[in-house]
């Protein structure tokens, strides 16, 4: 008899379009609405983006790509399908599990478009998840909790940063500092013990390691809002320091973000960007992985790693 295991591939979201920001940042909000000025400045932000972000559409990319490449070496009577559960969008998490719980999957492995762990980001998907299944009576739910250093995504990752390397002159080179960076959280998740600072430093030495870039350091970014403390130093904050210290030249690895989206077509290429020009520094990031069949992999290798874990294959 055929085992049909459900992928959920879970991301945080975004508008499809201007009109649909106001909701979506609603939602983002536990139902507050936002200030008219909040309002505007995020879809000043969209606008200057091009209107919406590619991320809807480049998880399709990735669902589609994965589930071909689970299912094209797979033997035996078990088949995948990947079900997409974003968290402040449609479709969401809920709407994912209680498809493959009518489409009768056997089992479910769920899996972050994030590569490392958080209380505070993964954490919530997974519970998220994990009630969407109970209220579905579904109990076969396992999650991959991190892939930070999957070879896969290092090597993707490490071609990226070599690639940009090329972009600065040997001159430039003498004044470069490599800044890799991810989304900020609260810093109350220091206290709380959460892997994912470290897990993140882990990804960077790793990708230093590589390339055999010893100059390097780790910055945050998209910091929320919110009258608490977040983690830093802030990516804007870091480039007003380098500029000071008499570096020319910033290279940013993202390691936090997969796909292309706000938080790097805004923050990094243009509000980043706009801060090294006016401290004339040379600023290039490398390219967000998106489909890159290397991100394919990782997420394969780590979904079957589980499944295996679990005596589903």
């Amino acid at each position: 008899m055929d085992k049909h295991i459900a992928v959920l591939l879970m991301a945080y979201g975004t508008p499809a379009n201007l009109d649909e920001v106001e909701s979506f940042y609603i939602h983002i909000r536990r139902g507050r609405k936002p200030t008219k000025e909040q309002l505007d400045e995020l879809i000043g932000r969209y606008e200057a983006i091009g209107g919406c972000s590619p991320l809807i559409e480049i998880t399709h990319q990735e669902a589609h790509l994965l589930e071909e490449a689970l299912n094209k070496h797979n033997t035996g009577n078990v088949h995948f399908t990947v079900y997409i559960g974003m968290k402040h969008c449609a479709p969401f998490i809920e709407d994912a599990v209680s498809q493959f719980v009518k489409d009768g999957a056997d089992a479910a492995v769920g899996i972050v478009l994030a590569p490392h762990f958080s209380s505070m980001s993964v954490g919530v998907y997974e519970r998220e998840a994990n009630e969407a299944a109970l209220a579905q009576n579904f109990s076969d739910l396992s999650f991959v909790e991190s892939w930070h250093l999957e070879p896969s995504l290092l090597d993707a990752l490490e071609e990226r940063l070599r690639h940009e390397m090329g972009k600065f002159s040997d001159a430039e080179k003498e004044h470069l500092k490599l800044v890799f960076s991810a989304h900020s959280l609260p810093r109350r998740i220091l206290d709380q013990g959460d892997p994912y600072p470290e897990q993140l430093l882990e990804t960077s030495r790793a990708l230093a390691l590589r390339i055999g870039f010893s100059d390097w350091q780790f910055a945050w970014q998209s910091a929320g809002r919110t009258e608490e403390p977040w983690l830093g130093p802030d990516i804007l904050t870091v480039i007003d320091d380098l500029a000071e210290a008499g570096y020319t030249a910033v290279l940013d690895c993202p390691v936090g973000f997969v796909s292309d989206h706000l938080e790097v077509l805004y923050d990094l290429d243009i509000e980043a960007q706009k801060r090294a020009k006016v401290k004339q520094i040379h600023f290039e990031r490398t390219a967000s992985l998106n489909a890159d069949p290397r991100l394919i992999d990782a997420l394969k290798q780590s979904i079957t790693a589980v499944c295996k874990e679990k005596g589903l294959l």
